[in-house]
């Protein structure tokens, strides 16, 4: 059984106004068009909608309930239709992003702050994991957004390169080397270090830079992420060799941030999910990371 959609829309007018002869007049159509279309209506549903009197008409028990799921239907209705306006506006009402611990800090509650202001009604979720974990929810279009380091091995995933940055040398604000513009392997040598966990995306090359530089450094932990680091410098126990995002939100009366040569690059990538368009939410919060991560990204290098 297929409804005639204007007869149900036909009926709820009798309803509103209580009256076949007033729902006409206020559609400013023929009464008798509006008495044909609801008795066409209880003819196809099988049942009477009305008890016709003097006095107008009265909802019958079954009219009753079949007012209730045309009412509940309607209401269905309405929600999609709000909710095609705001895809239609802003792409969706929810934006899902996939981050590493290292943006969690401070950088992405400024990020989300602003776009929060910018979109009040849009609900933001920031989901905080590894980054192989970051790039196998993009991959499932489990979320929109996805910042990470790169990875290989990943189908399914479009991804841009975000920025560049020089991994940093951070000391104890007395370390004996805090006046020095620059630091270099050779200038740590004999110093407690708090390294990168073993697999970490520049732990390979610190090792490389200090054997190649003949310095030797005492290992007092291996600790995954910069953040982690930067707290326990802030402690006393040693320097460490961080992302510069990271740093500059524990820069403080504890700690000291000096450029670091050999130039460690640690790359960031935006990654969406590659089999659906990117929402209009989406491209609006990547161009607020891209202004908040402005001073780090590194110009582009002229060609040879």
């Amino acid at each position: 059984m297929s409804l005639n959609p204007r007869h149900v829309d036909l009926f709820r007018e009798v309803v509103r106004h209580n009256g076949i002869t007033k729902a006409a007049l206020s559609l400013r159509i023929g009464q008798p068009f509006v008495s044909r279309a609801i008795a066409r209506l209880e003819r196809e549903i099988g049942f009477a909608l009305f008890e016709r009197g003097r006095g107008g008409v009265t909802l019958t028990p079954e009219g009753e309930i079949f007012l209730h799921e045309v009412e509940r239907n309607q209401a269905g209705l309405e929600y999609l239709a709000r909710a095609a306006r705001g895809i239609r506006a802003r792409g969706s009402g929810t934006l899902r992003i996939a981050c590493l611990p290292a943006f969690t800090y401070s950088l992405m509650p400024r990020i989300v702050s602003n776009f929060s202001r910018k979109n009040p009604g849009i609900m933001l979720s920031v989901a905080v994991h590894s980054p192989e974990r970051v790039w196998s929810l993009v991959a499932a279009g489990q979320c929109d957004v996805g910042l990470a380091r790169p990875q290989s091995g990943f189908a399914a995933v479009d991804d841009e390169l975000l920025m560049t940055t020089d991994a940093i040398c951070v000391l104890p604000r007395q370390h004996r080397l805090r006046s020095k513009r620059l630091i270099m392997p050779r200038d740590l040598h004999g110093e407690a270090m708090i390294a990168p966990a073993p697999g970490a995306p520049h732990r390979s090359r610190l090792e490389r830079a200090f054997e190649d530089a003949g310095a030797e450094v005492r290992t007092v932990a291996e600790i995954q992420y910069s953040m982690q680091r930067c707290a326990l410098v802030a402690q006393g126990l040693g320097f460490s060799i961080v992302d510069p995002v990271v740093a500059r939100d524990f820069a403080s009366t504890r700690i000291v941030l000096k450029p670091f040569k050999p130039r460690l690059e640690l790359t960031t990538v935006l990654l969406f999910p590659s089999q659906r368009p990117r929402s209009r939410l989406a491209l609006e919060f990547c161009d607020l990371v891209r202004a908040e991560t402005a001073e780090y990204r590194k110009p582009a290098r002229a060609p040879a």
